[in-house]
């Protein structure tokens, strides 16, 4: 059986990252257990475990031996990363040989390692191997040793691994977020709005029982004779009879809070999703799927959205990476291309814009074809392969970009044929096999921002090449050999294409020695292991000879710089999180036009900041600096955060995942404890924010430092892989795309599309007109309810504050529930205020619904004096025209039910008629609810007056509508009243048509193709989803 011990060590020891929770106890344990497979959820610290080919890994792993003769095995992080790019990760190298059951059986060993911590990208440990009447072998661990949970094996039949973390201490459940309940601004705005009126409720009660006893202060009052106290009222109390008539005022008035709104709100928001689901134009045909909606609860939320938060590998681009072009010595090689409906499409030879020497271009074709950690495998064993039928093979790394550099290479002829026994095969323009012996590996990182390999020759030569980003590689080459390349690479780079630079040089024996013996020594170091390495690679690249500088596109998806522009147009900010490295984040954005040309960058990174002891304070120093400058230079705007701004200069901010986690998480004794203040607020002056190399936590603690800053602003966050559940989760509206990497996100999102060109029409169009519609359902609701209670509250003055009801029982129960519901309730799923059309081709309307503009207090006040001023327009309006008697055809005054009933007619028209006028979009559903409702009232009002119910013991609403209805008086006073009520909003309208009619008149242009939002609600719109299929 395998004896393994597994120990943490504090981080303070290994020099692990900052997350990690420093001088953390060891945790020691001895397991002695069989081989386990995948699937067993007893998986324990220290058991072995074996994983098959495309099978998931259970918990996190050292890497022991696999079916691979070189102790290789190939693995996909999409749910990890985002990244769906084969990972090359390699068997610690005293175990490679132990590829069977019983081979690992054997094993003893001890494995010390840092304690669990959420960084994807970092691990170091160290195996101790003991074997009988031998020195123990102790040999370092890194992250190529580590296996993750959640990734998956590749193109590998089997490998063996230990398990060092697991459950909730592996790195995947450390970066997950928990699902949270999301609460929208309306609910927010509804739940203030319901708070003013229960004050007025309160308010209303408080004072009908006050002055009820002011009244009731005189004894005839009291007790008139025709209303005199039994003796058990007598002897009551008088507090205790106050708080009864208080209770009672508070029922007889409880109708002015809008109960039904709630259960109409739901029926909104759940119907309304239905038509982001039936959207057409939302419906891909690759995948033959639609949007879909996990979630109606936030379909306003869609209208209000001042940050995007996206993804980038699989959410702006498709991750297919293309080789255009190259230059060698100066000169451009290119396809030749034709352009086909605005697409680049190889047709024909290569073609050459001068030519290099022959020796020069052999010589970077053999740089593109070495410098790299391309694996070949057989085309029948890659899953999922999809090629043409001529291709025997295919090419697997862990970065898109060297497999594109090494198939462009083998269109000029020179193609890598392998990599076998550390000796790399290529084939060269003359069909002959060249063979290299690989004897190192400089690996890329962000900060050296190159990579480079050592190779041998047969004839014994030593070559280094070298490629990485030109700010990297041209100080450490031949200056007079920069600037022709230099031309070729600044123009690539406007161009959005991803460049790199190729050098050499060649190697004396000597110097490979010294490099060789520096190398090996600080793989073995355990602490500080990164800068040592750091420094023998800077000492290696050094007085190089530069060959040239290709150029690689990562194709955008399909209108997706349109929809980024349509995004900033609308007000939003958009910021790109990503766990990629910063150039190709970088190149991906000015592709996006997520920065512009114009655009002047604010690096916090590695690079920047540096990896010294003084990294804070140089962290520190730049904070202040940057902080300064965009204080200078951008002009500040009222109100905090706003949707526009004019900036003198567009900056954008760049920052990494080590530097950010300085910022979240600084030392204590630095020199500034005030990081994330400064940073959130240069962050909220630039235009544009580039995260890069962020892990899942990482860019879910970004979307919540944004999402509670000052103002509270509303967040969106889209994604493509599990690597974007936790800031889909943490944001307050997250939207999956139904991508290559798995439906992680598609299912723990709110939303779901297909491509990220939908969020265009699912913010601007869906999103606008959702909100436009529940406000102004939420303000007719408590409208509607003050213009219905407020004459119950003035009867009360009439009537000696007796609680007597102003309208019949059945009427109360009908008025929110049958008369008034399904008007509103249809004008909330049906308006268009403006063509649909024209809200996605003019983003800059978005605006104008924004800051929940339509649910603040002003637009709340003058709904609330609308409904109180049309309330007192019903009941003071047929006091006064029906107080005299000799209106009255047969010569009797009307009762207290008539003068009710006519009240709650004028009602029930008024507030019907006020949203027929606010409908700009009729269907014949508006037009069979508004016309019904109010022809279903008058039938129940004679229905119920026309029969002499049984349960009833008072038939006091007996044949009083008809008797109503019979005075002429009646029908006049009906009329006039609502007139009255109505004329304000109908001189409103005519003002505003008189005003966009000048408007457009005096500036009309010959193709502007914009309008007003009132103009453009005058003009029918065409519903863009099918009702009939």
């Amino acid at each position: 059986m395998p004896t393994l011990w597994v120990s943490g060590l504090p981080s303070s020891l290994l020099g692990c990252s900052e997350g990690s929770p420093g001088g953390a106890s060891w945790v020691v344990g001895v397991i002695a257990t069989p081989i386990m497979i995948l699937n067993s959820l007893l998986a324990k610290v220290g058991d072995i475990v074996e994983v098959k080919a495309d099978e998931t890994f259970p918990c996190d792993l050292i890497f022991l031996a696999s079916s691979s003769v070189d102790g290789t095995c190939y693995v996909t992080t999409a749910s990890l990363d985002g990244e769906s790019n084969f990972k090359t990760h390699y068997a610690v190298r005293d175990t490679t040989v132990l590829c069977t059951d019983e081979a690992i059986d054997a094993l003893t060993a001890t494995i010390e390692c840092e304690q669990p911590q959420p960084d994807l990208y970092k691990f170091v440990g160290r195996i101790i191997i003991y074997r009988s009447n031998q020195e123990p072998i102790a040999r370092s661990l890194g992250p190529e040793n580590l296996l993750l949970k959640g990734a998956t094996l590749k193109n590998t039949k089997k490998i063996y691994g230990v398990a060092v973390y697991t459950g909730m201490e592996t790195k995947m459940a450390l970066n997950y977020q928990g699902k949270s309940q999301k609460r929208s601004a309306v609910e927010k705005s509804i739940n203030a709005f319901l708070i003013v009126y229960l004050c007025i409720l309160l308010s209303k009660a408080t004072v009908c029982t006050t002055l009820k006893y002011v009244w009731q202060s005189n004894p005839f009052n009291d007790e008139p004779w025709y209303n005199e106290k039994t003796k058990k009222e007598r002897e009551t109390f008088k507090v205790l009879r106050m708080f009864t008539d208080f209770l009672s005022f508070m029922v007889l008035f409880n109708f002015i809070i809008p109960v039904s709104m709630y259960v109409t709100v739901e029926m909104q928001k759940f119907l309304g999703s239905f038509f982001i689901s039936w959207d057409k134009e939302m419906y891909d045909e690759e995948i033959k799927e639609g949007a879909l909606v996990n979630t109606s609860d936030l379909n306003e939320e869609l209208g209000q959205v001042e940050f995007v938060f996206t993804d980038k590998t699989g959410t702006l681009t498709e991750n297919s990476m293309e080789f255009i072009e190259c230059c060698i010595d100066g000169h451009k090689y290119k396809d030749c291309i034709s352009e086909v409906d605005g697409f680049s499409q190889t047709d024909g030879p290569l073609k050459y814009y001068g030519k290099a020497e022959k020796s020069r271009e052999e010589l970077f074709l053999r740089a593109l074809c070495l410098c790299h950690t391309v694996q070949i495998k057989e085309a029948d064993q890659v899953d999922g392969l999809i090629g043409h039928p001529e291709c025997k093979h295919t090419y697997i790394s862990s970065s898109p970009d060297e497999i594109a550099l090494v198939k462009g290479a083998e269109k000029y002829g020179f193609t890598f044929l392998g990599l076998e026994n550390d000796f790399m095969k290529i084939r060269n323009q003359k069909n002959e096999t060249e063979m290299y012996q690989l004897l190192h590996i400089l690996n890329f990182d962000p900060v050296r921002r190159r990579m480079s390999v050592i190779v041998r020759t047969i004839t014994g030569k030593l070559l280094l090449f070298c490629k990485g980003a030109d700010s990297s590689i041209f100080p450490r080459v031949q200056q007079e050999e920069i600037q022709q390349t230099k031309v070729h690479v600044d123009r690539n780079a406007m161009d959005g294409y991803r460049t790199l630079c190729v050098a050499f040089k060649e190697l004396t024996q000597k110097e490979y020695d010294k490099i060789d013996r520096q190398l090996n020594e600080a793989k073995m170091a355990l602490q500080d292991r990164e800068e040592k390495m750091a420094k023998v690679f800077e000492d290696t690249e050094a007085d190089m000879h530069l060959i040239g500088a290709t150029a690689v596109e990562d194709r955008l998806q399909e209108q997706s710089a349109e929809t980024i522009e349509a995004l900033h147009a609308a007000g939003m900010k958009v910021w790109v999180l990503t766990g990629d490295k910063m150039e190709t984040a970088k190149s991906t954005c000015y592709a996006c036009r997520l920065f512009q040309t114009s655009t002047e960058l604010l690096e916090l990174t590695v690079k920047t900041v540096g990896e010294s002891e003084r990294k804070e304070d140089r962290l520190h120093e730049l904070l202040l600096e940057y902080h300064k400058k965009l204080i200078q230079d951008v002009p500040k705007h009222r109100g905090g955060l706003k949707r526009s701004w004019t900036l003198s200069q567009d900056y954008g901010l760049i920052i990494d995942g080590s530097t950010l986690s300085l910022i979240l998480n600084p030392s204590q004794d630095s020199s500034s404890s005030n990081y994330k203040n400064i940073f959130l607020q240069i962050c909220l002056k630039c235009t544009a924010v580039l995260c890069c190399r962020m892990a899942p936590l990482q860019k879910a603690q970004i979307v919540r430092m944004v999402k509670n800053t000052k103002g509270s602003p509303i967040t969106l966050s889209i994604g493509d892989g599990a690597n974007d559940v936790s800031m889909i989760l943490e944001a307050h509206v997250g939207i999956g795309i139904k991508g290559k990497e798995g439906r992680q996100a598609a299912r723990n999102s709110d939303y779901a599309v297909p491509k990220f060109k939908h969020l265009r029409k699912l913010l601007l169009a869906h999103g606008h007109l959702y909100y436009v519609r529940i406000a102004h359902l939420v303000q007719y609701f408590f409208y509607k309810n003050l213009c219905f209670i407020l004459p119950q509250f003035l009867y009360q003055f009439f009537c000696g504050f007796s609680q007597q009801p102003l309208y019949d029982a059945a009427y109360l129960t009908m008025y929110n529930i049958c008369f008034t519901s399904l008007p509103i309730l249809a004008y909330s799923l049906l308006e268009q205020h403006i063509n649909i059309d024209t809200l996605t081709s003019d983003p800059q309307l978005y605006m104008k619904v924004s800051d929940n503009a339509m649910l603040q207090w002003r637009p709340f006040l003058y709904w609330t004096f609308l409904g109180a001023f049309e309330g007192l327009v019903f009941f003071f309006g047929v006091y006064f025209l029906f107080q005299n008697s000799s209106l009255e055809d047969n010569g009797k005054v009307f009762g207290n039910w008539t003068f009710g009933t006519i009240v709650f007619t004028v009602l029930v028209f008024t507030v019907t008629l006020k949203l027929a006028l606010d409908t700009r979009f009729w269907t014949w559903m508006n037009h069979f609810v508004i016309w019904g409702s109010l022809a279903f009232y008058v039938f129940f009002s004679f229905f119920w007056g026309g029969v002499i119910w049984p349960f009833l013991k008072q038939q006091r609403m007996y044949f009083v509508f008809a008797h109503m209805l019979t005075s002429v008086s009646t029908w006049l006073a009906i009329i006039l009243l609502i007139f009255i009520s109505l004329f304000p909003e109908i001189l409103l309208i005519v003002l505003k048509n008189i005003k966009e009619k000048s408007h457009q008149v005096t500036k009309r242009l010959p193709s502007s193709g914009t309008s007003t939002i009132f103009m453009l609600s005058q003009t029918s719109s065409n519903h863009s989803f099918s009702w009939s299929e």
